[in-house]
């Protein structure tokens, strides 16, 4: 990397990052690592910085030039600014990082935040043991992240929150991409640290002035989001945000605009798939590196909650060539405030899995996922029962995995299955208390 004069803010951006992912020294980082953090970045930022663009970032690929305002702006928001030059603004009083201890269970807390002046505290980084999980942690404990937050905003002096308003309108009704303005009135803060949360995630936050009324962002994928509005490091008000898929949603990721699909390219009769030929008619190649398909559909479930019901779908991923060897899958089962995710792999690569489930994280490295190794070729069929938390999950009718979930329970909004390259499902459904839901 070439020098631009800002190498001391840049490394300590980069400290800042690691120590809030909580992985040990980035020495020992392999590329799987940097493929995480740039879901991870991607997930918090909406901006999507290659694996090549961070390993050179960190020192693991030589590069001769400096890295772009954009990459920067990107790293700074994830640490928790608004942007580069907030950073550098602000960086040099931040003399520690926020940071949660556990002791014994992960029930009992210990918050010890010391923050930039007029910025809203972090998300604190929590040391889950294994790395894998850290992504999982973000997604699934939301609960968490904002009972940090209020206990170190009680510390502040409290604000009115009925002096503040805040709501938000969606552009269309459902589907991507979509529109939000966000309609706000923070004249009752006291400085000028007014921010508008556009996700669960609390370190994805956005600047705005406090004697202005409105701001819009786009969002390019569906979900079920907790807005907030944040004035002198309290959530004075918060909104829930829920972008709709209209039915089944097939795209590419891609940044900053994922590749969508139409829907008569991928969709016949009851099964989705997205196969070579769609591909190569918008020029996305399987090799070196195939495509990230990803599968969505989020829409009103009713009463549909994650501590009983039964979940089915019929998946293949029959591309398993060069670097997509071990075929991996995830179906994800997608709620308002938690998130079930459920690997799938050829046979010879269950060695490296994670399963999460609204709070319980398994690994391969230390528990038996061997039964959701699969000849993905074929069709391999997946079913999830749950009854009072206590979920079952089986492959093609054996089971695999059983276990009790922590989480409180919350109500299911979609799935979304994740391939790459090529991909297809069929047979999709919720089933609770007698009624059946087929997407």
């Amino acid at each position: 990397m070439a020098k631009n004069g800002e190498e001391p803010e840049i490394n300590r951006c980069l400290l800042l990052i690691e120590s809030k992912l909580g992985w040990g020294s980035s020495e020992g980082w392999v590329h799987y690592d940097f493929e995480k953090l740039s879901d991870i970045v991607n997930d918090s930022t909406g901006v999507r910085l290659s694996t090549s663009t961070l390993k050179r970032i960190w020192g693991k690929l030589k590069y001769d030039h400096a890295p772009t305002l954009t990459t920067l702006n990107t790293l700074a928001q994830y640490a928790g600014y608004a942007d580069w030059r907030d950073f550098k603004r602000n960086e040099a009083v931040v003399t520690d990082i926020t940071h949660t201890k556990i002791d014994g269970d992960s029930t009992s807390q210990t918050i010890e935040p010391v923050l930039p002046p007029a910025d809203p505290p972090r998300t604190p980084a929590m040391p889950v043991k294994p790395k894998h999980f850290q992504y999982y942690w973000f997604l699934a404990l939301v609960p968490l992240s904002l009972l940090g937050y209020t206990l170190i905003s009680s510390k502040q002096n409290s604000l009115d929150s009925s002096a503040f308003s805040f709501r938000t309108d969606k552009m269309v009704a459902e589907g991507v991409p979509n529109s939000v303005v966000f309609h706000y009135d923070a004249r009752a803060a006291v400085t000028d640290s007014v921010f508008i949360v556009q996700t669960w995630d609390i370190t994805r936050k956005r600047l705005v002035p406090k004697d202005r009324h409105e701001h819009s962002a786009i969002y390019y994928y569906p979900g079920f989001f907790n807005t907030k509005l944040i004035a002198d490091n309290q959530i004075v008000k918060a909104q829930d945000l829920w972008i709709t898929s209209k039915g089944w949603l097939c795209l590419a990721e891609d940044e900053p605009v994922p590749l969508y699909f139409k829907n008569e390219e991928c969709q016949k009769d009851s099964m989705v798939s997205v196969e070579e030929e769609l591909l190569k008619k918008y020029n996305l190649s399987l090799h070196p590196k195939p495509p990230r398909i990803r599968f969505f559909n989020q829409r009103d479930m009713g009463d549909l909650m994650s501590d009983n019901f039964t979940f089915e779908t019929t998946i293949k991923n029959n591309f398993d060539q060069g670097t997509n060897t071990c075929q991996p899958v995830q179906v994800l089962i997608q709620c308002k405030n938690d998130i079930i995710i459920i690997p799938l792999a050829a046979k010879p690569c269950i060695g490296d899995m994670s399963l999460a489930f609204c709070g319980a994280y398994i690994s391969s490295k230390d528990a038996d996922l061997s039964k959701f190794g699969a000849n993905l070729t074929e069709w391999t069929k997946l079913r999830v029962e749950t009854v009072n938390k206590h979920a079952t999950l089986f492959v093609n009718g054996v089971k695999a995995y059983s276990l009790t979930f922590p989480n409180k329970t919350t109500g299911i909004v979609g799935v979304q299955m994740r391939f790459n390259g090529t991909g297809a499902v069929k047979d999709t459904w919720f089933e609770s208390k007698g009624r059946v839901i087929r997407l």
